[in-house]
């Protein structure tokens, strides 16, 4: 069993939390020890975001991380390093690279895969691959045991959705918002009519992200799926802090613990 499918059966009845943040933003020393300060303050596992040079799906403030990482000439082989770094330390929180197809398919996706697998990945979120052109590198990951994760959004039909649920692996990725990250306040009821419909069609969890911004969102959008995932409110808070990496893993995990406190309290 992958990773990610150890640390779902082990959570049971408790709600799975997910965080997101962009390789070397705001710089290459911090990622690392902000990946532990996450997994000390309840995060269940990590997306690590791939800097790109357009980031389609990104609102302002994570287009802005991915300039910044960038600027600081982070590569997905940087990406591999930090989280062989990771893996020095732990062994046992899933690791998704969340990012673009065009750095893949530049490095090739058998050598992707092969590099994913031996730097301790997990799985991959890989926004602007449409599963109707994934089968050549969905092979190629599951060759190294390695998850392909995709996104429903609320716009998908439910022909659709059933064939994204059947070629999802690890779990499934609902986005609730229309638009980019960051872009508008979650739905609550929107989103439990959409959970309905998603969670009949897949045997995979179904974790929501896109507007989930403090404990409050997560603990209604908690009640209606198997987790949550947090990103553009992480990197608001590197954003902010960015010239002090202490202020950054402490403001950080000050969030992800309200986060993880109010998921919890849902089971109690």
């Amino acid at each position: 069993m992958s990773r990610l499918g150890t640390k779902f059966a082990a959570l049971k009845d408790k709600k799975a939390l997910l965080a997101y943040l962009v390789a070397g933003d705001p710089n290459k020393e911090v990622t690392v020890d902000l990946m532990h300060a996450l997994v000390a303050s309840g995060v269940d596992a990590i997306e690590l975001g791939v800097p790109f040079s357009d980031p389609e799906a990104e609102g302002p403030v994570i287009q802005l991380a991915h300039e910044r990482a960038l600027a600081n000439q982070v590569s997905l082989a940087d990406c591999f390093n930090m989280l062989v770094k990771f893996r020095e330390r732990d062994e046992h929180t899933p690791v998704i690279l969340m990012g673009y197809l065009n750095p893949i398919e530049s490095m090739g996706y058998e050598v992707f895969a092969e590099r994913s697998a031996a730097a301790g990945a997990d799985g991959m979120i890989i926004v602007n691959l449409p599963p109707e052109e994934a089968a050549e590198l969905s092979g190629s990951l599951k060759q190294h045991d390695l998850d392909l994760i995709f996104l429903l959004a609320p716009t998908t039909t439910d022909t659709r959705a059933e064939m994204i649920c059947s070629k999802s692996s690890g779990f499934v990725y609902y986005v609730s918002l229309k638009g980019t990250t960051g872009a508008a306040t979650i739905d609550i009821d929107d989103v439990a009519s959409k959970m309905s419909r998603f969670r009949s069609m897949s045997t995979l969890p179904v974790l929501v992200g896109f507007g989930i911004r403090d404990g409050e969102t997560a603990a209604g959008v908690g009640q209606l799926a198997d987790g949550v995932v947090v990103g553009s409110a992480i990197v608001d808070l590197m954003a902010k802090n960015a010239s002090d990496p202490a202020k950054i893993i402490s403001a950080v995990s000050s969030l992800m613990a309200e986060i993880r406190l109010a998921l919890d309290d849902l089971a109690g």
